[in-house]
């Protein structure tokens, strides 16, 4: 039976998993329901596995018959908190909570993959890592503290994305996405009535001055040749027309791509809070969370994911995107300690209309379950081959 024989004769049970995961959907770190269907299921397929408990990871293992190297592939079973609205007859059934980034997915693809790889266990060891909490808490370094990754030579990932046709796999060197941080402003002026403003100090204004200055955090203060992003996407004042509010919030993203950059923008958000400040004669207090670092392809996994690609859908199928996406992805922190490739999944049917990642309509096509799990199956086959020497 050839790979894709193996693959059509399990898709129908592929489709049938990811329509539970995704009519059951959990946030971050509360995948219990989650994790009790991907052990059923590895169980099912003869697939040793652990468990850490709420919280934690799934971790299955399949062990050739030769000694060999340790590659390990991952999805993730945290799903979105907002409110389905795509209509299907398998949507969402817990309210507030949706697969709106495809993560349902990714786990029916790593188990698709696993069943093919059972079937005719390549020579060494394939760890599959279904991880918690990608979305909100970074649900990868849980995987990496627990040990499940001991021994692991390479990492595999993917992501669906309708950026791409059903059929087609992104490959990209080097810088995949971006670093994430987030900044929060809280403004504290004078509260005053609405017709004397020379009596109080007005959070609105002050609000609306820094959101204005910001923009130029980027027009003036990054390097245009690397992609750099400064998002407000929440501000708040004032309680009624005709009062001048005391206090102002904000809250907002800035996305970099090179160290430098960043260090330049964070430093000119710190430098106009300060000025602004002084200006009106306000309190800002300012405060920055760091958020996943930028995920980096490293060159010889990356050439090895391409070969995978290519091997399944073929040349004209398989892209490299020339820039990096701005969004943030927390398999960066298993690239800072072991090697591997993170890749885009087209998951778009052909003639409907693209929907973006985390909208509450957004959903794929279950045709790409099959070119996932292929490319799963032969991205560790192939880094084993390499690995081993016989590329």
């Amino acid at each position: 039976m050839d790979r894709w024989q193996a693959v059509e004769a399990i898709f129908p049970h592929m489709v049938e998993l990811r329509r539970s995961l995704h009519r059951h959907p959990e946030l971050a770190f509360e995948e219990i329901e989650t994790a009790r269907i991907v052990m059923a299921e590895l169980q099912r397929l003869g697939v040793p596995c652990e468990y850490t408990g709420p919280g934690g990871g799934v971790v299955g293992r399949i062990l050739g018959d030769e000694e060999g190297p340790v590659v390990a592939l991952r999805a993730e079973m945290d799903a979105l908190p907002t409110d389905e609205k795509t209509e299907l007859p398998f949507a969402s059934e817990n309210p507030g909570c949706m697969h709106a980034c495809g993560h349902d997915a990714h786990m029916a693809m790593l188990l698709g993959a696993a069943a093919l790889l059972k079937a005719d266990p390549p020579p060494g060891e394939v760890r599959f890592v279904f991880q918690p909490a990608e979305e909100q808490g970074g649900g990868a370094r849980v995987i990496l503290d627990s040990g499940a990754l001991t021994g692991v030579q390479a990492i595999f990932g993917g992501h669906v994305t309708h950026h791409h046709a059903t059929g087609e796999i992104m490959v990209k060197d080097g810088i995949v996405t971006a670093q994430s941080d987030v900044f929060r402003v809280r403004i504290t002026g004078s509260g005053g009535h609405g017709a004397r403003p020379h009596e109080a100090t007005d959070a609105v204004v002050i609000l609306g001055m820094l959101i204005t200055a910001l923009q130029t955090l980027v027009s003036r203060s990054a390097n245009p040749i690397h992609p750099t992003v400064v998002t407000v996407g929440r501000a708040a004042a004032g309680s009624a027309a005709n009062v001048i509010a005391e206090d102002g919030i904000m809250e907002g993203t800035v996305r970099t791509t090179d160290r430098e950059v960043r260090g330049h923008v964070l430093e000119g958000l710190r430098r106009m809070a300060g000025a602004m400040a002084e200006l009106h004669g306000a309190r800002i207090d300012l405060e920055l969370e760091e958020g996943y670092p930028p995920l980096v392809n490293t060159p010889r996994e990356t050439s090895i994911a391409r070969r995978a690609a290519l091997a399944i859908v073929g040349e004209q199928a398989t892209f490299e995107d020339e820039h990096p996406t701005l969004g943030a992805e927390d398999f960066s922190y298993y690239l800072e300690q072991l090697p591997g490739a993170y890749v885009r999944l087209g998951a778009l049917k052909k003639g409907d209309p693209p929907k973006a990642l985390h909208s509450p309509e957004f959903s794929i096509d279950e045709e790409v379950l099959k070119y996932g799990a292929l490319w799963f199956e032969e991205v560790a086959r192939e880094t084993m081959r390499d690995l081993r020497g016989k590329a």
